[in-house]
């Protein structure tokens, strides 16, 4: 019996695609990245999954997992060989159940990150993983690369809002490790360990998720500040006025909102254009006046003690998601812009002033001319910093040429600061030799180790990570 036969015995014939156009599946969300596929195939269930690796593990042909396919890193982009099977589990969606009282819900790993916000919300709970994606990602992309997001200031990483998994090993075996439990100290902690694996140790098929409850009420802000330095600053009183109830502090550069103005200029911008801008939530658990005589005291401190030159709060549940659409809106207008060099690094938060004035510096004196299009999530330390090309030069020739440049002057930089090279992206094919040249030996042996022992025939997403 052949592969294909074997899938299709294990999820249905009409679940596993060879013919037509399979682009949506064999191209990354960047177009970076165009792979052929042996065969898409689309389970329904962990049972559907687990058969569909015994069926591949027999064959010896390779598995490449993919959930939404919002990924930026190339992790789940079948290769051009045309002998990887693509595991699609989009059809796998259900909520499988909500426990009010453990403050707990799982779900399969096909479940789109809104839609498990808006069950949660249904019962008057609060899923805190929140990202630009969050229409079209899945939750089981979101484990498998620990997502960041923009609350992890409060709420921390994917890894932190997953108490349990359920995963297919290498070998086509189930385990089952939905716990709802938050202790639980018996032994190799198996979770942590497929959480950021990027599907190459095996295939995450459901997650217990922590929930919280909802706040009473939620302020945006959007402050402008004159230097980085200074929004430091105004973090630093953030957090010393609102304490946990600071969920968000991002911040965007001139020319990253500069770029949305030209590409979106039908989105408001309440501000006019500052060297940054920065764009502050808090959740409150006592209500709207509350929360807005909160942040008025804020950004009235602020003012006084000269660390933002101008604010303005949302007045209206309208109005905070327009000054968030703004901030979501960057990564479009640079794809409008043109192919650009993109960087998901993550700096001690107390470093990236200085980071980003040497490296700036740094590259332009290398690459005269070179636009900085910088914005990220500063209250986690967590920095896209990315390099528009030259006015008026080819964006993609400038790639080409210069693009294994720039990331060695970035990258070195980010080393020298005590930085990482990816932040919540992870490394998929982009950064797989960028991880060999700045991981250490001793860390890289390991990870190889692990990859051995659960994963021997190097079947599972091979090329990426390792």
């Amino acid at each position: 019996m052949s592969v294909i036969d074997a899938l299709r015995g294990a999820v249905g014939a009409a679940h596993v695609l060879t013919d037509g156009d399979l682009a949506a599946y064999e191209i990354d969300w960047r177009k970076r990245y165009h792979g052929r596929a042996l065969a898409v195939v689309r389970p329904a269930s962990t049972p559907e999954v687990a058969a569909a690796v015994r069926a591949c593990a027999a064959h010896g042909v390779p598995i490449v997992t993919q959930g939404g396919n919002t990924g930026l890193v190339g992790a789940s982009t079948p290769d051009a060989s045309g002998t990887q099977v693509l595991l699609s589990l989009a059809r796998m969606n259900r909520v499988r159940s909500i426990d009010a009282a453990n403050l707990t819900m799982t779900v399969d790993a096909g479940c789109v990150l809104q839609a498990v916000q808006q069950a949660a919300a249904a019962h008057a709970l609060l899923f805190a993983l929140s990202l630009a994606a969050e229409g079209s990602c899945t939750i089981g992309g979101n484990l498998a690369t620990n997502a960041g997001g923009t609350q992890v200031l409060r709420y921390g990483n994917a890894r932190d809002l997953c108490l349990g998994l359920e995963v297919v090993n290498a070998a086509g075996e189930v385990w089952d490790g939905l716990t709802g439990l938050r202790k639980d100290n018996t032994g190799y902690d198996l979770r942590d360990l497929f959480i950021g694996s990027e599907g190459t140790l095996g295939v995450i098929t459901g997650a217990t998720l922590k929930l919280h409850p909802q706040p009473a009420a939620m302020g945006t802000a959007l402050a402008a500040v004159p230097t980085l330095d200074a929004a430091v600053g105004l973090l630093q009183l953030a957090r010393a006025r609102l304490g946990a109830g600071l969920t968000g502090f991002e911040v965007m550069g001139r020319h990253a909102l500069g770029l949305v103005r030209t590409h979106f200029p039908q989105l408001a911008q309440p501000l006019p254009p500052a060297n940054w801008t920065v764009l502050l939530e808090q959740s409150d658990n006592e209500g709207e006046a509350h929360a807005r005589a909160l942040f008025e005291a804020l950004l009235e401190a602020a003012l006084e003690q000269g660390l933002i030159g101008d604010a303005a709060v949302a007045g209206s549940l309208e109005q905070s998601r327009a000054m968030w659409h703004l901030r979501e809106s960057i990564p479009m207008a640079q794809a409008a812009e043109g192919p650009n060099i993109k960087h998901d690094i993550a700096l001690p938060v107390s470093s990236i002033p200085r980071f980003v004035a040497g490296t700036d510096a740094a590259l332009a004196r290398a690459f005269p001319g070179v636009q900085m299009v910088d914005f990220g999530h500063l209250g986690d330390g967590n920095l896209h910093y990315n390099v528009q090309p030259p006015a008026g030069v080819d964006a993609a020739a400038f790639l080409r040429e210069f693009e294994p440049a720039v990331n060695t002057l970035v990258y070195d930089a980010v080393g020298a600061h005590g930085g990482s090279i990816s932040a919540e992206h992870g490394i998929g094919a982009l950064k797989r030799d960028e991880l060999v040249r700045r991981k250490s030996k001793v860390a890289l042996a390991m990870m190889r180790a692990i990859k051995q022992a659960l994963d021997p025939q190097g079947l599972m997403n091979p090329g990426r990570l390792l």
